[in-house]
């Protein structure tokens, strides 16, 4: 009975320590789990941002010009007062005097003090400020658009960094290898060169071919090295758990077959390439109605005093500049017509019209450059996936065939030099398994973003 208390005892210890130990362990990573951190961290996603941000308060700016305009002044001043009588609404930065010229008596000088305030209200300009409005509307949508089509082309980025860190991880695995078979074939030689089975020229030999597969491991480790780096740049980062996309990229499941060559026209580049001719196409429109009049609603109030009495007595005092005052108001409507802007509104309207014919031909250029590029990715694709097969195939029989001669030279059956060719062999093997493997995984990359949608690199790899 005390053997199967301590025995249950020692099984929930050993259960209690285990579970916080194995709620340690690091989640391991696909490519998507760090697409947030780089969108969050990285400056470049704020940088478009901004622009975004400023492109919405330039769409208001506009708007706001369809408002009144109300303008206000107040001035006091002193200095003479030769003028003529009547009201009168200066413009900021334009002084008034007051008075008339028959006054007889008191101060050659006098002070004015005057207040007003002015509204002007566009009712009617032919639909230019609409047009306008529209071209600020557009210049925003192609803002986002571009920071859409940024985050894209992040996306690519992050992708092709990732698996560069994953190719450099595989061959530096696979110079290990290498470097680990080479060892074995130099013990195993050092020894029958001992007993005299085999010529001391085996063993320099093989220690001659372990050496470099030890310097090739070495430019390995840097590359990988470098390769993290790199990565860790785009997200700010210490660490990256990759081991289950390390065997994802070695090993990807072929279940990645797309047909559909139709490139989306809501595709962020080719979006932005509409919203630009559409802001060139709207501001020559609003360019042409402004060479149309313009009708306005306006309004006004003024206060003025003076230091000038009613019964033509003339006070030099500053305080009498605020006396014998006056007010008045004006309403009105005007039109305004800038008759010799028609040609030169003509010409440039006709300019921004070019510039729109120019982006929409570029949208078509750019529309048939990517729908060829993929479909001649998707064809690249298959062939690569049937590729992959054919060398993971390859690979397994080198390796079995390498054993066979290993033994056969242990055996004696061999030479050194066969053995080594036939090891040579092997490593091109695994070294065209991780080429085509690389290929693979970018050709991905490149259709991911023809397609804008990387859904299946982030969840597959």
């Amino acid at each position: 009975m005390i053997k199967h208390i301590i025995a249950i005892t020692v099984m929930c210890f050993a259960i209690a320590v285990s579970f916080p130990l194995y709620g340690q362990q690091p989640k391991e990573n696909t490519l998507g789990n760090l697409w947030p951190k780089v969108e969050e961290k990285y400056p470049g996603v704020g940088v478009k941002n901004s622009a975004v941000e400023a492109a919405k308060l330039n769409e208001r700016a506009v708007k706001s010009g369809m408002l009144p305009q109300l303008k206000a002044q107040a001035q006091t001043t002193y200095g003479t007062y030769e003028g003529s009588a009547g009201a009168f609404f200066p413009q900021p930065g334009f002084f008034n005097v007051s008075g008339s010229g028959n006054s007889l008596n008191g101060s050659n000088m006098a002070a004015n003090s005057f207040g007003s305030a002015t509204i002007e209200w566009e009712l009617f300009s032919f639909g230019r400020l609409r047009k306008e409005n529209e071209a600020a509307n557009a210049l925003s949508g192609k803002s986002m658009s571009e920071k859409d089509a940024y985050l894209l082309n992040l996306k690519k980025l992050l992708s092709e960094r990732y698996i560069s860190l994953l190719y450099n991880d595989a061959k530096l695995n696979w110079s290990e290898t290498n470097v680990q078979r080479l060892d074995d074939i130099r013990k195993t030689t050092s020894g029958l060169s001992a007993s005299g089975l085999k010529p001391a020229a085996d063993s320099l030999l093989a220690s001659s071919s372990y050496i470099q597969s030890m310097g090739e491991n070495d430019k390995w480790k840097g590359y990988k090295e470098a390769s993290f780096i790199k990565l860790l740049e785009l997200f700010g980062g210490d660490t990256v758990n990759y081991t289950a996309s390390a065997y994802r990229f070695s090993n990807p499941e072929r279940n990645h077959l797309n047909t559909d060559n139709t490139v989306d026209p809501s595709h962020p580049i080719l979006s932005a390439l509409e919203k630009q001719a559409q802001f060139y196409e709207l501001s020559g429109e609003a360019q042409k109605r402004a060479s149309l009049p313009s009708m306005n609603l306006l309004g006004g109030y003024a206060y003025r005093g003076t230091g000038i009495n009613p019964n033509g007595t003339e006070s030099g005092a500053w305080k009498d500049g605020f006396n014998n005052n006056t007010n008045n108001f004006l309403v009105g409507i005007g039109i305004t017509w800038n008759i010799t802007s028609l040609r030169t509104n003509y010409f440039k309207g006709e300019e921004l019209f070019k510039e729109a014919e120019s982006e929409k031909l570029l949208y078509s250029q750019y529309e048939q450059a990517m729908r060829a590029d993929l479909t001649a990715s998707q064809v690249k694709i298959f062939q690569q996936s049937e590729q992959l097969q054919k060398t993971r195939l390859g690979v397994n029989q080198s390796r079995d065939a390498y054993n066979m001669y290993l033994a056969r030279y242990k055996s004696g059956l061999i030479t050194l030099s066969e053995l080594l060719q036939v090891r040579t062999l092997l490593e091109q093997a695994e070294n065209n398994h991780i080429e085509a493997s690389r290929e693979y995984w970018m050709l991905l990359a490149y259709e991911a973003e023809l397609t804008a949608d990387f859904d299946f690199l982030f969840n597959n790899l």
